[in-house]
């Protein structure tokens, strides 16, 4: 698969987990990928060095402005080009009443689950505009969809998220640019895979509500839509939100 050939793809969150999938996945098809995360990107570059593209890491916190404009600056430095944003860098929290959850709880949700694209998606707009020509990708959630109860202030970034998606995409589509979302359902990265007792709740919810496709989901199950909304294929397409989550919110 080469349908990226050349193209340059940051990729935000992606020292493990969905990140990486999708970085890996974008990679095979022939994109150089810029790796962002808080954490160590090394042993992804190496992964995806080993694909045949180049790729760059950066530890960089994406609600810091001048953390993404520095990133932006040294991307176009080493490639030149800036063609795919995947807006993928969240935080989670362990379920909870919300009149449990503080102010800073939610401040910091936000600006990494919502302050967080938009300073990347602004940083990357005016080369993407000067192509006529851009993909940006929001991971969203299937917990916006279903109102999931006890995670508020995560639920209530993923659903702005979801209507960041629709508004930018109106603002930009007349410069080639693309803006769409995908929502994964509860799926299994290193880091949920080791929070046992969540895994299992959420298993016995699935049954409870007899999911459509009754397995785990796992961060290779998104890339695909990941690798469609980035290509030329979705041109036409934008301000969507994909739901990848075995059929749990059938919207």
């Amino acid at each position: 698969m080469t349908g990226l050939k050349g193209r340059t793809a940051i990729v935000t969150g992606a020292a493990r987990g969905i990140g990486k999938a999708i970085a890996l996945r974008l990679a095979a098809e022939g994109a150089n990928i810029v790796v962002i995360d808080v954490l160590d990107t090394e042993p992804a570059v190496a992964q995806i060095v080993r694909t045949g593209v180049h790729a760059l890491g950066m530890r960089v916190d994406v609600s810091s402005e001048s953390e993404v404009a520095a990133m932006t600056e040294r991307t176009l430095r080493e490639f030149g080009r800036i063609d795919i944003l995947v807006n993928n860098a969240a935080m989670t929290t362990p379920p909870r009443p919300f009149e449990q959850i503080t102010a800073e709880d939610w401040r910091r949700m936000m600006e990494v689950n919502t302050l967080g694209p938009f300073l990347c998606a602004r940083a990357v707009i005016d080369f993407m505009r000067s192509r006529k020509h851009g993909r940006i990708i929001n991971i969203a959630s299937d917990t916006a969809h279903l109102g999931v109860p006890f995670m508020l202030h995560y639920v209530s970034s993923k659903g702005a998220l979801i209507a960041f998606t629709r508004a930018l995409a109106r603002e930009v589509g007349k410069d080639g640019v693309t803006v769409n979302a995908i929502a994964p359902g509860f799926t299994l990265s290193e880091r949920i895979a080791a929070q046992t007792e969540r895994v299992e709740v959420f298993r016995r919810e699935v049954t409870a509500r007899a999911l459509a496709i009754a397995r785990d989901e796992l961060p290779e199950d998104l890339v695909g839509a990941a690798s469609f909304l980035a290509g030329d294929e979705s041109s036409f397409m934008t301000g969507q939100t994909l739901v990848v989550d075995g059929g749990f919110a059938m919207v």
